[in-house]
């Protein structure tokens, strides 16, 4: 299996749909699925009937997954969407941003 360019709690930009240019952070990973989990973005409404355990009903809103895609890093120095590139420092393999050349991790 490939090293995961994104991971939970990265923050990222959307690079195309409804959120596009909005910047959030990863809550969730699906690797088998390609899809990521971003707080407050790709925001998703479904209308519940009442029901036992809520007897109120209404709609509840939700963030949705999105495809990998779709999302790229923010660069730690600008905030703009960034490629991953994996470099090998002190022994140790880490993500690196390819606009700027600044570590993503620790």
């Amino acid at each position: 299996m490939a090293a995961a360019k994104i991971k939970k709690g990265d923050s990222v930009v959307v690079l195309s749909g409804k959120d596009k240019g909005r910047t959030g952070t990863v809550q969730k990973v699906m690797p088998k699925e390609g899809k990521v989990v971003v707080e407050g973005i790709n925001i998703a409404a479904r209308h519940r009937k009442p029901s036992q355990e809520n007897p109120q009903g209404g709609i509840d809103r939700f963030e949705a997954p999105m495809h990998l895609a779709k999302v790229a890093v923010a660069d730690p120095k600008d905030g703009k969407p960034t490629r991953v590139r994996f470099e090998e420092q002190d022994g140790k393999k880490v993500r690196v941003a390819v606009k700027s050349g600044e570590k993503i991790d620790g």
